[in-house]
């Protein structure tokens, strides 16, 4: 009996997540996430632009070639702006903005990103330091 009742209890508090995510996939993917604008040269400019997008979901492919549901919205959005006249880096800048530095797959050096620049060179040269005392002549 407390069984049943700890199973009734559990399915009643699932449903509504699972629901929300069953209803999350039906839902249609945004107008322009798979149809090119009809200016060439703005489609071109939204590619491009794409093309440097991460998809955070996917984490290892551009907007440009995920079916996921979140770059669909990403590629309306990229396509929609562009259509309205906004400048591809604007468009980039209002992404990063949104949704962090994670997103461009050219970030820029900032307060938060200057350490992945700067580690690097540092134990290169540290690595040149050690060889160049391990193997110079010694008088």
């Amino acid at each position: 009996m407390k069984r049943a009742v700890l199973s009734i209890l559990a399915a009643l508090l699932l449903a509504p997540a699972l629901s929300a995510a069953n209803a999350q996939q039906q839902l249609a993917p945004a107008p322009l996430a798979y149809q090119q604008l009809p200016d060439t040269q703005q489609e071109e400019a939204a590619q491009g632009l794409m093309e440097t997008l991460r998809c955070l979901k996917c984490q290892s492919q551009s907007i440009a070639d995920s079916d996921a549901p979140m770059a669909g919205d990403m590629r309306h959005q990229v396509r929609t702006r562009i259509a309205a006249g906004e400048d591809p880096e604007a468009i980039r800048a209002w992404l990063v903005d949104r949704y962090g530095d994670y997103v461009s797959y050219d970030p820029t050096i900032s307060q938060s990103t200057w350490p992945l620049f700067a580690v690097p060179l540092m134990l290169l040269l540290i690595a040149a330091l050690l060889l160049w005392r391990r193997f110079r002549k010694t008088a």
